[in-house]
């Protein structure tokens, strides 16, 4: 990007003794997230993936413990003041805003757009394969298109962090790995530290450097992608995966970006 973005790195993402509850069993999860690295969260339904997430963005609140990013405790920073990007599932697209505008929110939620900004978002749009389309409305993309709007939305507001939350769970095999590819393009050329739910061990795999798996409300364990795969997860990890999903997973290894 031309907008002094090459070159920004990531930097470290820490939940220090966080717990939290709605109510039922508490999670806790004291974890670190390296920078300038994507790290797969992993863990059965209910094991409290999107919530670690949602406490990172500020979506969420801690009743105890602290939230750092970069070393600094955002406990008392708005979700807008972290310097955090995040792409849900639902792409939150606005249905009567155009591709190029949806896109524009990232810079400025009024839409008050400078020519830097403008010239950001058509360089966004290009980069995320969207050229040629900045006028059309949501309802007139494909699925895995709303998606790229989503990730090009994430490349004009340029945050260190990166949080995704099963963001392409409900596209094909096919797109769902060219999506995940164009995330690591994306990784490659910004080095954001990024956070990735799945439950998919291939998607895990594809891209993933790190693993945290969460059981029960907990971090059960955390280390490389390398190693979990390879056998060196706790049980409850080999378990979750499934014999079936390792077999795909390990046919996929030849497949992985470098």
């Amino acid at each position: 990007m031309s907008d002094g973005a090459m070159g920004r790195k990531g930097v470290p993402v820490r939940l220090d003794k966080v717990s939290f509850s709605y109510g039922e069993a508490p999670l806790t999860f004291d974890v670190a997230f390296a920078a300038a690295e994507i790290t797969a969260v992993m863990g059965p339904s209910g094991s409290g993936k999107s919530t670690l997430l949602n406490l990172v963005a500020g979506f969420e609140t801690p009743q105890s413990g602290r939230v750092l990013i970069g070393g600094a405790d955002v406990g008392a920073a708005s979700p807008a003041a972290r310097p955090v990007s995040m792409v849900f599932q639902e792409n939150n697209l606005f249905a009567h805003l155009s591709v190029a505008q949806n896109v524009g929110l990232g810079r400025s939620p009024a839409l008050r757009l400078t020519e830097t900004d403008q010239a950001a978002i058509a360089e966004a749009l290009e980069r995320t394969g969207l050229g040629g389309k900045e006028k059309r409305l949501p309802r007139e993309l494909s699925g895995g298109e709303r998606q790229r709007v989503a990730l090009a939305r994430v490349l004009v507001r340029d945050r260190p962090v990166l949080l995704l939350d099963e963001p392409f769970a409900s596209l094909g095999p096919a797109l769902r790995d060219d999506m995940l590819d164009l995330v690591a393009g994306l990784h490659a050329e910004r080095g954001m530290t990024v956070l990735f739910v799945t439950h998919q061990p291939q998607d895990a795999r594809r891209i993933g450097q790190n693993v945290v798996f969460l059981d029960n409300g907990t971090v059960a364990a955390a280390g490389s992608a390398d190693d979990f795969f390879a056998g060196a997860g706790p049980e409850a990890f080999r378990r979750y995966v499934g014999e079936s999903a390792g077999n795909a997973v390990s046919r996929d290894i030849a497949r992985k970006p470098t």
